[in-house]
């Protein structure tokens, strides 16, 4: 991976903090439009006690003016192998964890660290690492996007280590993960796909359908036995046709299926993103980053698994041939985009970035919407949803410093 100068954004860490919103002073941010489950409160405040959102303000909280802010939940990522100029698929335990700080400035408090297509025992050694920082509470799992996926659709993906679906080796990848895999993308037409995904359902891990060229009947059979998510739908699949219809179609009707959306104006034209969530709703899309090492960082030349990838103008390709290779983006531009340019409201956003991959996660008790109970995981934005402040279980990442 280069050495690239220059941080992008301009995000701050809290390395003051006049506002604490732990220990013994509760915090009350009041005056902000707060996206709740059951709509927007205009003019509405949140309580953080401790780590937690309350209900109730006790006497002795400290009350901070957001009037003309929205408060909204922190981001999640399900999708995204790296920032900062950091690899989640290579990279040590310290650089895993600027990526993940790298994102967090940017809004995402909760992230599923995705790996890349490699050899077997490679990734077993990963999943290991990236397991260790799971149980620590710094992301929320590990998905594996290769190498069981197609060679007709690999995108940034080495052709030489992919490798058919054999159910005892994706076992492999879940017992190196010790509980924390949570996501699996395969090309379930290939030989095994099947029942790999009956496998992975089993163990309660999310199969994805992705880098795959399956037709529609065989992503319908996949879905049946168990596939649950669309991996950034509409790219490294067949196209839409009215003849062959492909997996987007059966990804797209089925109520089962939530569908991945990388909205950075490179991966998708915005009338594929309206088409997507006409079809399957605001309920069943999942914005994520696909995020590689530059996010946040960078243009320059970096290494995706052993690929080597040119960052210019912030979109990331691959040196040889050319094919996109994951993105730059960070979930505050994908939140400003969806609401500015793609024109959804402000409530389906958050359930895009926020309640859905909480709820795919099977996290949804804790994380995803201001309700008290749950973690204080929240991001403040201003009147032009540009990102001013993100908090994580009650501790500023990026503090606001408002009067």
């Amino acid at each position: 991976m280069a050495n690239v100068p220059g941080a992008r954004g301009t995000a701050r860490p809290a390395t003051t903090n006049p506002h604490p919103a732990t220990g013994n002073v509760p915090l009350v941010l009041s005056g902000a439009n707060v996206v709740m489950p059951t709509g927007t409160v205009e003019g509405g405040r949140l309580v953080v006690e401790g780590t937690r959102i309350a209900g109730t303000a006790p006497e002795n909280a400290q009350v901070i003016d957001v009037k003309a802010h929205w408060l909204i939940p922190g981001f999640i990522d399900i999708h995204n192998h790296g920032g900062g100029g950091a690899s989640f698929t290579s990279g040590t335990v310290d650089e895993v964890l600027k990526g993940i700080h790298t994102h967090r400035l940017h809004g995402t408090t909760t992230l599923v660290a995705s790996t890349v297509t490699g050899d077997m025992d490679f990734l077993a050694q990963r999943a290991g690492l990236l397991s260790e920082l799971a149980e620590q509470g710094e992301i929320a799992g590990i998905h594996f996007e290769g190498p069981f996926i197609s060679p007709c659709r690999k995108g940034a993906h080495s052709e030489e280590l992919l490798r058919d679906p054999d159910p005892a080796e994706v076992r492999k990848l879940i017992d190196a993960a010790r509980g924390k895999a949570k996501m699996v993308t395969l090309a379930t037409e290939l030989p095994g796909g099947i029942d790999s995904v009956r496998l992975l359902a089993e163990h309660g891990v999310i199969a994805a359908i992705g880098h795959t060229d399956a037709t529609y009947e065989q992503t319908v059979e996949a879905i049946e036995a168990g596939a649950t998510v669309a991996t950034h739908l509409f790219n490294a699949m067949p196209t839409l046709g009215h003849r062959a219809p492909g997996p987007i179609a059966a990804l797209l009707e089925d109520e089962r299926v939530t569908v991945e959306l990388i909205n950075d104006g490179t991966h998708l034209h915005p009338a594929s993103l309206q088409l997507a969530f006409h079809h399957a709703g605001a309920d069943r899309v999942a914005f994520i980053t696909d995020a590689m090492d530059a996010a946040g960082f960078g243009d320059g030349r970096y290494m995706l698994g052993p690929l080597e990838v040119e960052v210019a103008d912030g979109v990331a390709r691959l040196v040889e041939g050319g094919s996109i290779a994951g993105s730059t983006l960070t979930l505050d531009r994908a939140f400003k985009r969806a609401v500015t340019l793609d024109g959804l409201s402000v409530e389906d956003a958050v359930a895009a970035l926020c309640a859905n991959p909480a709820r795919l996660l099977g996290m949804d008790d804790t994380v995803g919407s201001l309700e008290p109970g749950k973690d204080a995981d929240l991001v403040l934005l201003d009147s032009d949803f540009d990102l001013k402040g993100v908090m994580r279980r009650g501790e500023w990442v990026v503090d606001p410093q408002l009067g």
